[in-house]
């Protein structure tokens, strides 16, 4: 009765080769991998790429913005054009300003579009030197928010082909900051400076725009709208035109350089403050301390003054009193007599060569700290092919001996860094996963790294220190001359070479860190904004073994109607898939979600026969497999305990899964990000960076989809912008009280919800008629209003009386600010608040449009295009409208249920789980999901749309691959891309 059909499988004859290596990390479940990728991703390629970027850096990039500069303002003012001279020497590859702030605003908006000059972003930096340059973005075209366009979120989002794409580089620098539809300079009115709390010497809007690639009029304009406590998705969808129409991650990674430079205000001040205290603090060292725009170039101008361990070599010396005799070394050599600092008695200065000693020391320690040199060093390093090593460290071969000989022991599992027990990479070119891990091995004990600086660095420093930095002032004895080439050894030996390496290992981490936060975010977005199934009864399914599959059915609102437990994998199986068939009739369900954990393709297997064999004739029965990534953990959580406090977790687990099909954003919510099953090395990353990130990509998600005030979870409208927990609270006791809520303005009547909060939050709330007549209240009396509360908010706000109507207005994506322009706009096409969503009203907007031009009709409502457009789109969508994308069914093969039935050239088509930085994880239908390494994600491959985002593929995305290799001993898949299904 419940055997499964087997076929045979289409198999491509090409060639395949089986000795590719992937890179694998701890996923989650069913994606827990053991090592990393080993060879390179077209290092040859890269190579070429990396010297090419020097050269545009060197020489284009600079001479191209100068001609840009002075072909646009030239014609305005010759003289001065010709006279002004760039502001800070030390940024050669900053745009030369005008001091006068009109002038350069006007300059601005003679610029065109197809004028303005775009950097290419060049890889990661390892400039070290003093004269940190700030590398900008490129300026492509990232479309704006979306969610106010009547099509889907992700389709709104086209991106323009470019010549001068790249297709390795991540998502989140493309910003749009130039060629936008409507892109004009606009300057927010500004009551006071901006950012004038930073009291340093350098602009910092200039330099914001310089380090992240965007515009000065956008920087300026961005910086005021958060000063002005505006969130991101705000500005994203209601004031477009000020920020350009960059989109959230664009904006959130210009507040997050904007954090940057407070942070390195704050250090600056800092660091005077402790130099005041000690006495040394002078106006030129105040000076050099305003002028750094980054924490390294903070450190670089401190390091002379830090002081060192009390317990240091050259502090000892200076005790026993060498510290004359250094400086005399250097100032008066032919004058020294090392013979009369020996004190026979005292330690340290008993011989010649004690004193010798000390003195080198003293001067090692001069060397080291001293500005000039360490700014030598570093430049010879730019110059040189610095690399970094990985090899297994004593500690953990030791440990794995000794393990390996109790039995009893885990052994250390050195096998998961196998590919980085001898590896070696430029620093240049080292892929960011392949930091992270080295990094993690590192921490784990299990290996050693090292960066190697090639000994040429080394000969010339000391060279260079000797004859020319450090060389006396006077004929030197060869026995002097032998003491300051051996502290020169020492110092860089001993001082510099670790503080260099220091550098390396923290920006290689930095960069690493941020792009693997990126990722994150951006599969988390994707994985939010999947499609939402509604109006079906639903079986959440999680499956089982010995303790049986966990079954929750839910209503089409998500209510919990059924929970049991069947055993479909034991031996009373029939009596189990009637019981199973009895529920399914009962409660008329013909969807079933299967959760992909243990026992997951045995129980689809189950369910795909009884399908097969119309064993629920006559229901339709259909099913489709979801990630429960998390479920477990949030099974025990105090949410889930709030809301199903009398239900077994193991049924909590099922009810999660199923509610992540029905609406896949309001149940993920409730997880914490980390735990969903998207991303990579979560663990190892700056926390505090990845949970902000995190937190804005949820709200912005919430927002651009929209709430139905009356019917969300508490934990859901807490994620809207502009709310926190505090007002999700007090949203929900005052329904409480006095029932639904009939129009936005009733949310003034919250306690604790001001005019900002009720401006941020508006635009994203919805009030649906036919939800509050659910309710119960809508189509009876209307709630009364407390009075007493009504006459606090008009002594407070000075507003009057808000009345209990319904707004159809309430139910799009148009903000109330703009609800005025909206009928306006109506009464100008004779149309009318009842045709909204209508075919009639939208073909009568089309048409005015296109006679009249989107620009000329926002001219004449005295608004701008892009309020009009959102107008246009909130009146022309259909009600109910979601801006997530169309839900699609999993499509499996059915002859295939496990790795034993893989083998290399057969041809599958699967979902996207999830995305790393090398390559991207695809669930086949064999209970474990194969790897498409980044090498074989290659633009030809994809469809045109896709060709510029950062991997190109994301969760939920529909694939068709090649099996390439399949290791059963190591559970592992190697596939390759054919193609993105649509």
């Amino acid at each position: 009765m419940l055997r499964r059909p087997r076929t045979t499988a289409k198999v491509y004859t090409e060639p395949t080769t089986d000795d590719e290596d992937e890179d694998f990390d701890d996923m989650t479940a069913n994606q827990k991998y053991d090592s990393e990728e080993l060879d390179e991703w077209l290092p040859k390629l890269k190579e070429g790429k990396a010297k090419e970027g020097k050269v545009q850096k060197g020489t284009d990039g600079s001479t191209e913005k100068k001609k840009a500069t002075k072909r646009v303002a030239k014609p305005k003012e010759p003289k001065p054009k010709a006279e002004r001279k760039p502001r800070a020497p030390r940024v050669p590859k900053a745009k030369k300003e005008k001091p006068n702030t009109e002038q350069q605003n006007e300059d601005m908006v003679l610029l065109k579009p197809e004028q303005d000059v775009k950097i290419k972003e060049e890889r990661l930096s390892m400039n070290l030197s003093s004269s940190n340059v700030p590398v900008p973005r490129d300026n492509d075209d990232v479309p704006g928010e979306g969610p106010s366009s009547s099509q889907p979120f992700f389709k709104v989002k086209k991106e323009e082909p470019n010549d001068s794409f790249t297709f390795e580089e991540p998502v989140q620098k493309k910003q749009k900051t130039s060629d936008a539809a409507q892109g004009r300079p606009i300057k927010l009115k500004s009551t006071g400076s901006v950012l004038e709390d930073l009291q340093m010497n350098w602009d910092p809007i200039r330099v914001l725009a310089e380090k992240a690639g965007v515009a000065q009029w956008v920087c300026m304009n961005i910086a005021q709208l958060l000063e002005e406590e505006n969130t991101i998705p705000f500005m994203v969808r209601y004031r477009k035109e000020l920020i350009n129409h960059m989109d959230a991650d664009a904006v959130r990674d210009v507040q997050q350089t904007l954090d940057e430079l407070r942070s390195v205000a704050k250090k600056s001040r800092s660091v005077a403050q402790t130099l005041k205290k000690e006495g040394v603090l002078t106006s030129e060292l105040e000076m050099a301390l305003k002028n750094c725009t980054t924490a390294d170039e903070i450190e670089h101008v401190y390091a002379p003054y830090k002081k060192g361990s009390k317990l240091s070599k050259a502090r000892r010396a200076k005790e026993l009193g060498l510290e004359p005799v250094a400086l005399a070394l250097l100032h008066s050599p032919q004058t020294l007599n090392l013979h009369a600092s020996i004190q026979p008695n005292t330690k340290g200065l008993s011989s010649l060569d004690e004193v010798a000693t000390g003195v080198q020391e003293i001067l090692a320690y001069m060397i080291a700290k001293d500005k000039e040199t360490l700014t030598y060093v570093q430049s010879l390093c730019d110059r040189s092919a610095v690399t970094i090593h990985s090899a297994v460290s004593k500690t953990a071969l030791k440990e794995q001996q000794s393990q390996q000989a109790d039995q009893k022991s885990k052994p250390k599992d050195i096998a998961k860094f196998s590919l980085y027990t001898d590896f070696t990479c430029d620093v240049q070119r080292i892929q960011h996963h392949q930091t992270l891990a080295i990094n993690r091995g590192e921490n784990l004990k299990i290996l050693t790294v090292k960066v190697n600086i090639p000994d040429w660095v080394k000969n010339d420093f000391c060279r260079w220190c000797v004859n020319v930095r450090w060389r006396p002032k006077g004929f030197a004895q060869p026995e002097l001359m032998s003491i300051l080439k051996n502290a020169a050894e020492d110092s860089y030996k001993r001082l510099i070479l670790p503080f260099l390496n220091r550098g390396y290992r923290t920006k290689l981490t930095a960069s690493a860190e941020k792009e693997s936060i990126a990722m994150f975010v951006r599969n988390l977005r994707q994985r939010l904004l999947m499609c939402p199934v509604r109006g079906r009864v639903i079986m959440g399914v999680d499956p089982g073994f010995y303790h049986g599959c966990k079954l929750a059915i839910l209503s089409p609102t998500s209510q919990i109607v059924h929970t049991d437990v069947v055993y479909l994998h034991g031996p009373a199986i029939e009596r189990e898939a009637d019981k199973l068939r009895q529920l399914m009739f009962k409660y008329s369900c013909q969807t079933i979600v299967i959760g992909n954990g243990k026992a997951c393709r045995e129980t689809e297997a189950f369910f795909a026969d009884l399908i097969k064999q119309r064993f629920f004739s006559p229901m339709d029965v259909s099913y489709c497999i979801t990630d429960e990534a998390g479920a477990s953990i949030y099974s025990v959580s105090p949410e889930a305990v709030k809301e199903m406090p009398d239900m077994d977790p193991n049924l909590r687990s099922a009810v999660s899964i199923g509610r992540r099909v029905q609406d896949p954003l309001a149940e993920l919510i409730k997880i914490d990000p980390k735990h969903i099953g998207i991303g990579t090395y979560q663990h190892d990353v700056s926390q505090s960076l990845l949970r902000a990130a995190l937190d804005g990509v949820v709200q912005e998600c919430v927002s651009f989809v929209g709430v139905d005030i009356n019917i969300c979870s508490e934990t859901l409208m807490r994620h809207i912008a502009g709310l926190n927990a505090g007002r999700a609270r007090s949203i929900m006791e005052w329904k409480e009280k006095n029932g639904p809520f009939f129009n936005r303005d009733q949310l003034k009547l919250v306690k604790g919800l001001g005019p900002k909060s009720f401006q941020q939050c508006a635009g994203f709330i919805r009030i649906n008629p036919e939800t509050v007549r659910s309710i119960g209240s809508g189509g009876k009396e209307d709630p009364e209003i407390p009075q007493k509360q009504t006459a606090e908010k008009k002594k407070v706000k000075g507003s009057a009386s808000i009345s209990n109507d319904f707004n159809p207005l309430d139910q799009t994506c148009i903000h109330p600010e703009s609800y005025s322009i909206a009928l306006r706009f109506l009464t100008q096409i004779a149309g009318s608040l009842d045709q909204m969503g209508s075919s009639a009203l939208r073909q009568s907007i089309e048409s005015s449009v296109r006679s009249s031009g989107l620009d000329v009709l926002a001219k004449s409502l005295n608004t701008t295009p892009e309020t009009l457009q959102l107008i246009v789109d909130g009146l022309t969508q259909p009600p109910g409208f979601d801006i997530r994308q169309n839900f699609e069914q999993a499509d499996f093969k059915r002859e295939v249920v496990s790795m034993n039935d893989l083998h290399d050239g057969m041809v599958l088509t699967g979902r996207v789980t999830n995305t790393a930085l090398f390559g991207a994880f695809v669930d086949i239908g064999v209970g474990r999901s194969g790897l498409i390494p980044k090498r074989f994600i290659t633009p030809e491959k994809l469809p045109v749309d896709q060709r510029r985002r950062s991997l190109a593929l994301g969760p939920g995305e529909r694939v068709e691959v090649r099996v390439m290799n399949v290791d059963i001993q190591r559970n592992r898949i190697t596939l390759d891309l054919i193609r993105v299904l649509r």
